[in-house]
């Protein structure tokens, strides 16, 4: 399928009496159009079918309703999705421009005004408002010390976890997903104080488009005014003090909103992210072993679900600067358009496989492109990789509590989310928060990094980083064996060669060697790591 092959049409077709598309079937994705014969995509509760029958029905540009009946293309093709946000001559985001607003079509109290209404910030600027107000952003972002980030990570993931580890169930969505982003975020931004259930759920339904979204988007906005005030009043090096600082000279206005671009961006997709590789983890046994037996990191799922599951299943939105075509079709000066990286991960043009393995391509679409490219996506992958990979050190044997075909989704024109994740596992203790994450509860973890080598349960601490030292493995352990029991301290080890109850004296020669049972290892902070690897690890993980 070409964008050729759809020959260009002369308007987009929003007229309320213009009936001439007849209504499809009961049980068809598209059942339940409007004026026009156009899909609703509010209305739809499977996105997904919906975009693959417009995408049979129209190319790889469909034109579709939102709430209101208001008239927008959707962009369903990877090249045509690339074009749109790599074309500022042609496409840009200022809202002002959407003939729907400037004809009044567009309420105040429209469901996706949070969205769509033009505000002080980068992601609806252009030219060199754009860059000014970016370069902030660029500038903050860049100020992040992602070492000391990936240390809170794992700290917060401790205090999420240390909620329901001891109860051997959980539901990794609403006790997991959605509350470590937004933990983590409320401390990069510099709020840590405002993190709560409450800023949880208003962050999750301002993006929506429900009725309640304005007042969401309100309480969100009050919390980072707040962060404002007190950074204009004494600056600091988390992200708001860098923005309050930043020569370019922004407003309390114009830093408060691009605070929320930052939160909402990296929570919302990191949110999502989080729960759809967990959930892939834990229903497909392959994704799973992979990620045991070393044939894929966590990084690597990460990336494999940002093509099957992007967070954002579409952005909004962009506006014709001047009558253009994309997709063979015609787009009038004022055309409001949908950037939809569910859709356009999986056009069949580069992709004819949807299930393949996409391992090593990172040209999805999950974070937009061109100028407005998320500022948040490297921030938000740190999130989902530590994320993923300390709940797994800490409850390693957590299953799946129902069958896949139980899992549900709630989907909104923005994202699909997953409902619920329940789970169960062995009951564990809590752990120190400044402790790496591990499912050893009686001693602080350790990670020898050795491929083939099960150290004793026993072993001491300081063994065990001996045997990691530069990769000796095997070798280093059979050497370890090999030492003569008389070089061992006495009463100290398995291989002392004592007589029981002798006082002390040597065992006649070819008599067994008795083994005496080793005290477990008292619990206290392990001994940094020894090895240059296991240092380098130790120090790129924070600890």
């Amino acid at each position: 399928m070409t964008p050729e092959s759809h020959p260009p049409t002369p308007d987009l077709p929003a007229g309320p009496d213009d009936d001439a598309r007849p209504e499809p079937p009961p049980g068809c994705p598209a059942h339940g159009r409007g004026p026009g014969g156009l899909a609703r995509l509010h209305e739809s509760d499977d996105l997904k079918k919906l975009y693959e029958h417009l995408r049979a029905e129209h190319g790889p540009v469909a034109p579709v309703l939102i709430h209101d009946d208001l008239p927008l293309w959707v962009v369903l093709g990877h090249a045509e999705s690339q074009q749109l946000v790599r074309s500022p001559a042609q496409f840009c985001k200022d809202s002002r421009i959407w003939s729907a607003l400037r004809d009044g079509l567009v309420k105040p109290d429209h469901p996706l005004m949070p969205h769509i209404a033009w505000q002080p910030m980068c992601a609806h600027a252009e030219g060199e408002e754009h860059r000014r107000w970016r370069g902030a952003i660029d500038t903050a972002v860049a100020a992040t010390d992602f070492r000391s980030l990936r240390r809170h990570v794992n700290r917060s993931v401790q205090r999420v976890v240390n909620r329901f580890c001891e109860a051997g169930e959980a539901d990794l969505v609403s006790q997991y997903a959605e509350h470590l982003p937004m933990a983590v975020m409320c401390h990069v931004l510099g709020m840590p104080d405002e993190y709560d259930d409450r800023m949880v759920q208003a962050a999750r339904d301002m993006i929506r488009g429900t009725e309640t979204a304005i007042a969401s988007n309100a309480f969100v906005m009050a919390a980072l005014e707040r962060l404002t005030a007190r950074r204009r009043a004494e600056p600091l090096g988390d992200f708001a003090g860098h923005l309050v600082s930043h020569p370019a000279g922004l407003t309390d206005e114009e830093v408060s909103q691009h605070l929320r671009v930052v939160l909402i961006a990296a929570y919302e997709a990191t949110a999502n992210l989080l729960a759809n590789v967990l959930r892939q983890v834990l229903i497909d046994p392959r994704f799973r072993s992979q990620l045991n037996g070393g044939q894929m990191t966590v990084p690597q799922a990460v990336e494999q679900l940002l093509w099957d599951e992007p967070p954002f299943s579409t952005i909004f939105a962009y506006y014709a600067k001047q009558d253009t075509e994309l997709g063979g079709r015609r787009i009038r000066k004022g055309d409001g358009l949908l950037f939809a990286p569910a859709p356009a991960n999986v056009d069949p043009r580069v992709r004819p496989d949807p299930t393949a393995d996409m391992q090593g391509n990172r040209s999805h679409l999950a974070f937009g492109g061109g100028t407005h490219e998320c500022p948040g996506q490297d921030i938000g992958r740190v999130i989902a990789e530590v994320g993923v990979d300390a709940l797994l050190m800490r409850l390693p044997d957590v299953e799946l509590s129902v069958t896949e075909e139980e899992l549900t989704f709630t989907e909104s024109i923005a994202s699909r989310h997953l409902v619920s994740l329940p789970v169960h596992f062995t009951p564990r203790p809590q752990q120190e928060i400044t402790q790496v994450p591990s499912h050893e509860n009686e001693a602080p973890a350790r990670r020898d990094w050795q491929i083939g080598v099960n150290r004793p349960r026993g072993a001491s601490a300081g063994a065990g980083a001996e045997a990691g030292v530069g990769g000796g493995g095997a070798a280093t352990v059979a050497a370890a064996a090999a030492v003569p029991a008389q070089a061992s301290a006495p009463d100290t080890g398995p291989a002392s060669a004592v007589g029981p109850g002798s006082g002390g004296g040597p065992l006649p020669a070819g008599e067994p060697v008795p083994q005496r049972p080793v005290p477990p290892p008292p619990v206290a902070e392990a001994a940094p790591p020894r090895g240059a690897w296991q240092r380098f690890l130790r120090w790129w993980r924070g600890y």
